[in-house]
């Protein structure tokens, strides 16, 4: 299943960069994101003097899993479809993206999708064009644009109605984000080596905060800085500090050019793209297949077409 995922310079004329909605905030989130990010600066106090170091790996190994769970997971397996996976492994990315808590699978694929074939456009969720803080995480903060729900209502997610673990975390998953994402980050601290319950709660929102940042950096700042070998029609770049925070996903440039390619980059550079290496070797274990990538041919075609765009 292939998805288009870029506009061309006449749509992004009739749509100049304006809100013509009334934005109205939801006030609920408003909260709840402060309470996290507060929680982050006091988890981090408590990190320097406080906590004890096998806290302080824990919550590491989680953060760790959460954007495997996302970059891995939701991203480009159920986003796009870009390999295949045995159900065991599926099963393992279904609870690590449920650790991130980002919203269920469905929900997050079906932002995405959005976001791809309405890049920058009001029916874009996360729309780059309204600034750094929409895209990054003022976007989470006011009701939807009637753009992105009307669009949204387009795309088509019957891979995923038909996909039981998706199905099934959607119908649970507000018991299981509250049990993967908060009760076990927090309790294994405090019954197995005796971390205080406040340091350990602390510790786990404010992973949690760092894991909510550095997936919604691609938004944002790799639709900012950085390069555009590709296509530099679009406003997504690719970066290479984006890249190396995210497991991979700041070669955003690429990406949005060829979004069904599981390296997410034109390069399998294992350092700056943890995720690759981590499908590779799961292919080597025979828990994923039929891994799709862009020619070579097909990617010097598309910087030659880019770099001819450019000279004009």
């Amino acid at each position: 299943m292939k998805f288009k995922e870029t506009i061309n310079d006449e749509v992004l004329a009739k749509e100049p960069h304006r809100v013509d909605y009334k934005q109205k905030i939801v006030w609920k989130n408003v909260i709840i994101f402060t309470y996290i990010h507060f929680s982050f600066f006091y988890g981090l106090y408590l990190t320097y003097f406080y906590a004890k170091f096998w806290t302080i790996l824990w919550n590491y190994g989680i953060g760790v899993i959460s954007g495997i769970g996302i970059t891995a997971g939701a991203h480009r397996l159920w986003c796009h479809r870009c390999y295949k996976a045995k159900w065991p492994l599926r099963f393992i990315l279904m609870i690590f993206q449920t650790v991130a808590l980002q919203d269920n699978i469905y929900q997050w694929v079906r932002d995405h999708r959005v976001h791809h074939k309405f890049t920058d456009t009001n029916a874009d969720p996360y729309n780059a064009r309204r600034g750094f803080f929409f895209s990054h995480i003022g976007w989470l903060l006011v009701r939807k644009h009637p753009d992105v729900i009307s669009k949204g209502a387009t795309i088509d997610m019957r891979d995923l109605e038909q996909d039981p673990l998706v199905v099934f975390q959607k119908r649970y998953y507000i018991y299981l984000m509250s049990f993967f994402c908060f009760i076990v980050p927090a309790m294994v601290p405090w019954w197995v080596w005796g971390e205080s319950l406040w340091n350990a709660w602390y510790m786990a929102v404010g992973r949690y905060c760092i894991n909510l940042n550095l997936t919604w950096l691609v938004n944002s700042a790799a639709h900012i800085w950085g390069i555009k070998p590709y296509d530099k029609s679009i406003t997504p770049t690719d970066n290479t500090s984006v890249s190396f925070m995210t497991f991979g996903e700041g070669w955003h440039n690429y990406h949005h050019v060829f979004p069904w390619d599981y390296k997410a980059a034109e390069f399998g550079n294992y350092g700056l793209n943890v995720t690759t290496a981590l499908i590779d070797f799961c292919a080597y274990l025979g828990l994923a297949y039929d891994l799709k990538t862009a020619s070579t041919d097909m990617i010097e075609k598309r910087i030659l077409r880019n770099s001819k765009m450019m000279s004009y």
